[in-house]
């Protein structure tokens, strides 16, 4: 039966151009497609299993330039119309898509060939799936946004579940831990490893320069401030995408931990001797960082590369976005996206117009000069000099002639 659907799915492919012959390249395998596109280097083949592969992958995937990415599950099962596949095809990368789990045994370094939908090692062939194109994604996000409804009822009840269990932290701040960085009546700006930080942090270049904002990196964020030129004032997360050398680079850390008690982080913050704080709390670290700053008495919190909207609350794909929505209602007017602030910073004198002020005040000058007895005179001796100039040159090419 699955055979038969493969063939059939395959034949759609085809008929739509999404033919694929003689891809070769060094196999990349990992199950977190965060930690893989650390390893991967232009050419390769990102093997991975990423059921409803999201924008935030799909970015990190493209930035890494694989010659395909090769998926042991469905890239878009369904549940939610999301848009990593998209992204993928749009860069102009191959998506192989429910490939299985066996998928996941090729070992890393490993030689792979792509024929259409199946995968060689060698001669030998160790799975099928089915080539994705414009046309079969775009049929596929038809059919997920016709069960959204039910997607929505999921997120509102994860909503008022998240309510019930931290209303505390919410409305009085319980739990919240005590940091020795100084952020009341601090401007705040909270960098995410999400949707266009990088360009986000670009724009927000003249902004920082000027206000001097208490910085923010969650996980891996604190890896995009240093690279972007900036040093973190803190550090919040789990601890599992930002690397040791951000870790020890002086900022103070906060480890995200399980309203249980675990965390994750705590172990790796400990192997490398770095004073910590845990803040234990349901949600995302991206949520807790904003809720840290909220209860320090920030002025504003800028936020680059966090969550914004439902589409892509629905699209992170997991129940714990609900309580970044209702983080962002408590913090209420405070917060300013990313995007918005460029729109309110950017310069409005455009480039032409700076051109047309400098002539206009070499003009001033010039008229000024003109208007004053010495200034006569010096322009006198500047043109006595340059006719002189015009008679050397003249006599020279008569000379040379």
């Amino acid at each position: 039966m699955r055979a038969m659907k493969l063939f059939t799915r395959k034949t759609s492919a085809h008929d739509s151009g999404a033919l694929l012959e003689g891809i070769v390249g060094t196999a990349k395998v990992d199950r977190r497609t965060k930690d893989l596109t650390k390893r991967i280097r232009p050419g390769d083949i990102a093997v991975i299993d990423h059921l409803d592969i999201d924008r935030v992958a799909a970015d990190t995937l493209v930035a890494a330039q694989p010659a395909a990415v090769l998926n042991a599950a469905k890239s878009i099962s369904g549940r939610y119309p999301n848009l990593g596949p998209s992204i993928l095809l749009e860069a102009g990368i191959p998506l192989i898509d429910d490939l299985g789990a066996d998928i996941m045994s090729i070992r890393e370094g490993k030689t792979l060939r792509v024929d259409d939908g199946s995968v060689y090692l060698g001669t030998t062939l160790v799975a099928e799936g089915i080539v994705q194109d414009t046309e079969t994604v775009g049929l596929a996000l038809e059919e997920a946004r016709e069960g959204l409804s039910a997607q929505l009822e999921s997120f509102a009840a994860n909503t008022m579940d998240y309510l019930l269990r931290e209303k505390d932290l919410l409305l009085d701040g319980v739990g919240v831990p005590e940091i020795s960085t100084k952020i009341a009546g601090r401007q705040v700006l909270i960098v995410v490893r999400g949707y266009h930080y990088k360009e986000d942090l670009q724009t927000l270049r003249p902004y920082i320069k000027e206000y001097r904002p208490i910085l923010i990196g969650v996980d891996g964020g604190a890896d995009a401030i240093i690279e972007a030129g900036w040093s973190p004032d803190l550090i919040v997360g789990d601890m599992d995408s930002v690397s040791d050398k951000t870790l020890r680079c002086g900022a103070e850390i906060v480890v995200h931990a399980y309203r249980d008690g675990r965390a994750p982080g705590q172990e790796r913050v400990q192997a490398l001797n770095v004073p910590f704080v845990v803040f234990p709390a349901a949600g995302t670290s991206e949520d807790i960082a904003m809720l840290l700053a909220d209860d320090m008495g920030a002025e504003v919190i800028v936020a680059v590369g966090t969550h914004a909207t439902l589409v892509e609350f629905l699209d992170k794909g997991r129940a714990g976005m609900a309580s970044t929505f209702l983080t962002r209602l408590r913090v209420g007017g405070k917060l300013v996206d990313a995007k918005g602030v460029s729109l309110l910073y950017r310069r409005r004198i455009s480039n032409a117009q700076l051109i047309l002020l400098a002539f206009a005040g070499i003009i001033a000058v010039i008229a000024a000069i003109v208007s004053t007895s010495v200034g006569q005179t010096f322009l006198g001796l500047m043109g006595a000099r340059f006719d002189d100039l015009w008679s050397w040159l003249y006599h020279l090419a008569w000379w040379t002639s």
